[in-house]
């Protein structure tokens, strides 16, 4: 007779067991939330908006920094490696702590090592160090993903998400914004960019102590039971093919797309920059369409099965297809806008460092946590479906205001005299007038993109299976990261052919066909409530 095996705790025990725990527990589980939402935030303007305005002040052209913003495509890629973080344990930390701890580590030293570069002299390797910056990032985003799905219970996910995108905008508010004050040699600190990238590797180090000895223990969670051997090899055959996909590209697509190109731009007359520019964004699309469907064949050849099962598991959900599209799409329009936020405002609209600093910044804190919250209080009320429709409505109109602002220019609206301060950790030497309208478009941007973004996060936790949490919500939060990372080439190029006011009305149209989508998916969504009422 075969010995009986431990019975492995579902999620409805889980969740039974948890529902009589403390309420001190459910605020702790929360307060760690928010802080992961910090860890998880502060990098990413590290490899954007920050590094753009390093590299603007270092008097890079616009449509160059737009290429740039690629070195953040590991968030597009990132559920090609989550696998190996859902299959393989770290020693004495767990499965998510011990990835967590490890990939803060690396990111505290990669952002030393950028604080080190020049990206005038060493273009290119600046640019690989922002390329491992946006690597460790996402990979601590897989494991952070992971953690607090498989913590919060379902209906603690609304108000839980929101607190995460508070953590995650006050994050991007300091490396992103604060920031700017920080380097301002009139208004604020005069620091340079390396001074503050060595700060936020100092903070990052103070992360990887914090999620080592404070972040409380999970529940046990099934591991995937695929063969290691075959993960490793899986994994490595899938690299290869991504190297032979960008080799490919770069000796063979490359060439060949110019050849092609050549005499088309100079029959429309376009000029000659914006003729390589236009030709490296279609070698770009081209080179993606190549790559993906094979390294997808390497895969299935070398039995990378982690990755394999996980797909399967999300695939065989009905609508699953169209449920990919939808986050595809949701927040396409508002990375759009967002891509070039930071050259449009300080060179096309010619703002100050300091003054684009406390608007977006000092201001949008609050804009940004009061957003957020006000996000995660409404879907307790409106649900899953309606919320993810009424903010996406205001998101996609937000954009807008910045059509607005570039239509009228500055001053239309007043100046708002911010009194100097000194905080300690920021400070304004002097009063700073703060452009009336600046301040109204951004705080349109901050209140609705953070009501978005938390109906968003609890669309995708409410989609993963917790058998696979870490590779699913890769793949789903990967998907939703192409409009950010890849339509920086082509929004650096349309801003550049079409001007300011049509970029922000092309923005905003890109909204559109998400919420048209949403519609049409309201039942299956609808269903993911029932599922979540359920659980509780």
């Amino acid at each position: 007779m075969k010995p009986k095996m431990p019975k492995t705790p579902t999620l409805s025990t889980m969740t039974h067991a948890a529902a009589h725990t403390p309420r001190l527990q459910v605020f702790y589980r929360l307060f760690v939330v928010l802080m992961l939402g910090f860890a998880s935030g502060l990098p990413l303007a590290l490899s954007g908006q920050a590094m753009q305005a390093w590299l603007a002040g270092a008097g890079l052209d616009i449509a160059t920094i737009g290429f740039l913003s690629i070195v953040s495509m590991p968030y597009t890629f990132k559920f090609l490696w989550a696998p190996l973080m859902d299959r393989f344990e770290l020693p004495f930390l767990g499965r998510r702590r011990g990835w967590l701890v490890l990939t803060q580590l690396a990111l505290a030293l990669a952002l030393w090592c950028m604080a080190q570069a020049s990206p005038a002299g060493n273009l290119r390797g600046f640019a690989l160090l922002a390329l491992l910056v946006a690597f460790l990032s996402a990979s601590q985003d897989v494991v952070i993903n992971a953690y607090q799905t498989d913590l919060l219970l379902p209906r603690e996910r609304g108000l839980g998400s929101s607190l995460q995108v508070a953590g995650y905008r006050l994050a991007m508010i300091l490396s992103g914004g604060v920031a700017f004050i920080w380097v301002d040699p009139v208004q604020g600190s005069g620091w340079t960019w390396p001074q503050v990238y060595r700060v936020m590797a100092g903070l990052m180090l103070a992360a990887a102590v914090f999620s080592a000895l404070l972040l409380p223990r999970l529940f046990h969670v099934e591991q995937p039971r695929s063969d290691a051997r075959h993960d490793v090899q899986g994994f490595a055959a899938v690299l290869l093919a991504v190297a032979l996909g960008v080799a490919a590209t770069q000796y063979g697509l490359a060439p060949l797309v110019r050849w092609l190109t050549d005499p088309l731009w100079a029959w429309v007359g376009l000029a000659a920059p914006l003729q390589v520019k236009w030709a490296d964004l279609l070698t770009l699309l081209l080179g993606i369409a190549l790559t993906l469907p094979l390294a997808a064949w390497a895969a299935r050849r070398a039995q990378f099965e982690t990755l394999l099962a996980s797909l399967r598991d999300f695939f065989t959900q009905p609508g699953a297809g169209p449920i990919l599209a939808l986050i595809v799409l949701y927040k396409l329009g508002d990375a759009f806008a967002l891509s070039l936020m930071t050259p449009f405002l300080l060179k096309a609209m010619h703002f100050s460092t300091g003054e684009v600093g406390v608007a977006n910044k000092v201001f949008g804190l609050w804009l940004t946590i009061g957003g957020a919250l006000l996000g995660g209080a409404l879907m307790m009320r409106l649900r899953l479906w309606r919320a993810l429709m009424l903010f996406g409505v205001l998101q996609g109109a937000a954009n807008l205001g910045f059509w607005w602002l570039a239509q009228t220019g500055a001053g239309s609206m007043g100046q708002l005299v911010v009194p100097a301060f000194d905080w300690g950790f920021v400070k304004l030497a002097q009063a700073t007038p703060v452009d009336g309208g600046l301040l109204m478009v951004v705080a349109l941007e901050n209140i609705t993109g953070g009501m978005g973004t938390a109906a968003f996060l609890a669309l995708l936790m409410s989609l993963c299976s917790h058998r696979f949490t870490a590779t699913q919500f890769a793949l789903l939060s990967a998907f939703s990261s192409v409009g950010r990372v890849w339509v920086g080439p082509l929004a650096g190029v349309s801003a550049e052919t079409t001007g300011w006011p049509r970029f922000f009305v092309l923005a905003t149209v890109l909204s559109v066909p998400a919420l048209v989508l949403l519609w049409r998916l309201r039942f299956s969504i609808r269903g993911l409530e029932v599922q979540a009422d359920g659980a509780n």
